[in-house]
């Protein structure tokens, strides 16, 4: 018999900015025999006492960073544990720097994360939104997508990034880094959907979920719209910044 494959989405409720919604009902539409459990602010999560195969968690306004910082606090030593165990974590936008060491204001004052990503840490400046393009490369595949945001992090992540970047920045103007990377934890600033976007690493997920010949909902349609948003991604003229 199968393993039951358990997903869970982190705060549905508020951790849903830029479409990144999409990331799960899309997943609901490729895995029609997996549970699906939302988990919202005021319920324990599922992590706690169900093996869950993946945890997932969008991107969400500034303020609501230290809500979900302070709810998801006690629970620190657990995500650790999943995270060492192998369980996959997939954060898109915002929600990676809930797990850095701190979030630093303009005027200097700080938001203490989950400290699980302790070498690195997030600086915001609400007076200048980033808005990119962005081109990498993950194992052989190549990722598309885009970045809306007012912060970006600092620190070491050099044998801890998720992917090169090809055109664009990393996680911060510069870096050619992005994102991080344990195990099977992945967190980066791109959104889009960025699963949607990126069918091909879609199916990566898959196989590390325990399928062995994965296939996608919708997928010719999904391959097509990939394949030709990746030849104008790879386009010199476009604007990544």
């Amino acid at each position: 018999m199968e393993k039951q494959i358990i997903i869970e989405s982190l705060f549905p409720e508020i951790a849903n900015l830029f479409g990144d919604r999409m990331n799960i009902y899309y997943l609901q539409k490729c895995l029609p025999n997996a549970e699906f459990i939302d988990t919202n602010l005021t319920s324990e999560p599922a992590f706690v006492k169900k093996p869950v195969s993946m945890v997932y968690m969008g991107p969400m306004t500034e303020s609501q960073q230290e809500l979900i910082i302070h709810t998801l606090l006690p629970y620190k030593a657990a995500i650790q544990q999943l995270i060492e165990n192998g369980c996959i974590f997939l954060l898109t936008g915002n929600a990676m720097e809930v797990f850095e060491a701190y979030i630093e204001n303009e005027d200097g004052s700080r938001i203490e994360g989950l400290g699980i990503f302790p070498d690195v840490y997030a600086k915001r400046n609400m007076m200048a939104r980033y808005n990119s393009l962005i081109l990498g490369e993950y194992h052989g595949i190549r990722l598309v997508g885009f970045k809306a945001q007012f912060s970006h992090s600092y620190g070491d992540n050099q044998n801890q990034y998720f992917y090169k970047v090809i055109r664009g920045c990393g996680i911060h103007p510069g870096s050619l880094l992005e994102g991080l990377n344990k195990n099977n934890f992945f967190a980066t600033y791109t959104v889009g959907p960025f699963l949607l976007l990126n069918p091909l690493f879609i199916k990566q997920l898959l196989i590390l979920l325990g399928i062995k010949q994965p296939t996608l909902a919708y997928e010719d349609t999904i391959m097509a719209a990939y394949r030709k948003r990746l030849a104008e991604f790879e386009k010199e003229k476009l604007k990544y910044q």
